[in-house]
């Protein structure tokens, strides 16, 4: 029996998604819950399974290809693995079939374009999977066709040249590569133009001195690891926990604008930013005024394992009432951070440097990280950002302020 796969449904702020990457070939044989094809969307890539155990036996979308919510991708013929299925397979190879090899080496993106370029399959040498071709082996089989084969230097008495998609290049040469914006970062692109154009941006600056939770931090961190299951304490938990001290004080910075309306939050979501191989998404800790320090630093330690696997679920990355972004885990020492919209203000952290500065009028030597808090002009006022980030600045300053929240 043939089984239809379809794309999942997509939410309604996801208008469609791109063929990411087949990880199974028509023609092979597949498990019931076995990953068969990536979808990324704007937010996040989505896994498509097989629901049964069987074969695939057509795909319809090829790498790269638009596709929309509940769209049908591909085909399955139900049935368990047997040797009718196998054979077929094993012949081809013992026969050495050039047509059916290429079939089972090549992505449909990769034969599509090596169909469009007349290039031969047979002289590719696949990077993916298995030795699978992929479309980025096909694009750089191009670079050797860009130039004479006479303007490569060779040394003397040198074997025949042998096609291969890796081809050293003299240093003269100016070799260029163009791929496709993903979609997820073309989403980023986007946002980001949107916010340029849309808002009135302004940045605040101010910095704040490190020593005390650092000393905090050294003196629990083994003793909070033991109690919290591991849970790794870091600095990320207490500026959380400030911020939604300093969200409730200052109730616009947590604000959005929507139409001619202000819309005031009575919640606070904390978006984190988290970067990744394929650009930064922000995951929400939803209520996170409810949320211990402990509480904090584990989610936060389960999103980011999630986003660098590519397991974020649009849920988890969808609202946000304010959000927090740390350029100084790069070694990032001042920035403007971009507000994330609708959203009305943004916390950059910075790196921590040890500097001079005067303390009861004297020279000492401080940790010192700076802050930069990014605010939507038309909303938030100057004097109310820069209250409130002086009130997070007072709060990191002296630890007790949080716990006791005064």
């Amino acid at each position: 029996m043939s089984i239809e796969i379809k794309a999942p449904t997509f939410p309604e702020s996801v208008q469609e998604g791109n063929i990411a990457t087949w990880h199974k070939q028509p023609g092979e044989t597949i498990t019931r819950d076995e990953l068969l094809v990536d979808i990324e969307t704007d937010k996040v890539v989505l896994e498509v399974v097989a629901p049964v155990d069987g074969v695939l036996k057509e795909v319809f979308k090829a790498e790269g290809d638009i596709v929309l919510s509940n769209e049908i991708i591909a085909q399955i013929v139900e049935g368990k693995a047997s040797a009718t299925a196998e054979a077929p397979a094993e012949e081809v190879a013992s026969e050495d079939s050039a047509q059916n090899d290429q079939e089972k080496i090549a992505s449909p993106a990769a034969r599509k374009l090596a169909d469009e370029r007349g290039i031969d399959l047979q002289q590719v040498v696949g990077s993916g999977k298995d030795g699978r071709i992929t479309k980025e082996d096909i694009v750089a089989w191009q670079v050797p066709e860009a130039a004479p084969v006479a303007a490569i230097p060779a040394p003397a008495q040198a074997a025949p040249v042998v096609a291969a998609p890796v081809v050293s290049i003299s240093a003269g040469d100016r070799v260029e590569k163009r791929v496709p914006m993903t979609r997820m970062r073309s989403r980023i692109a986007d946002r980001l133009l949107q916010v340029t154009q849309t808002t009135a941006m302004l940045t605040t600056f101010n910095e704040v001195d490190m020593h005390r939770i650092m000393d905090l931090r050294s003196a629990y961190k083994d003793e909070f690891m033991n109690t919290h299951n591991g849970t790794r304490l870091g600095f990320m938990g207490f500026f959380v926990r400030a911020a939604t001290e300093a969200l409730k004080r200052f109730p616009a910075v947590n604000a959005s604008i929507d139409g001619n309306d202000v819309v005031y939050h009575g919640y606070q979501d904390i978006g984190v930013a988290v970067s990744t191989d394929k650009g930064l998404v922000v995951p929400v800790l939803r209520d996170a005024d409810n949320m211990s320090i402990a509480e904090v630093e584990n989610t936060i330690a389960e999103f980011g394992g999630k986003a660098r696997d590519g397991k974020l679920t649009i849920e988890e990355m969808t609202g946000g009432t304010f959000t927090i972004t740390n350029g100084g885990v790069f070694g990032s020492l001042l920035s403007t951070p971009i507000l994330n919209p609708p959203q009305a203000a943004i916390l950059g952290m910075h790196t921590i440097k040890e500097r001079p500065v005067a303390e009861n009028g004297q020279v000492v030597i401080r940790p010192m990280m700076n802050l930069a808090l990014s605010y939507d002009h038309r909303l938030i006022d100057g004097k109310e950002a820069v209250k409130f980030l002086v009130a997070i600045k007072e709060m990191i300053e002296n630890p007790a302020k949080i716990l006791l929240e005064i």
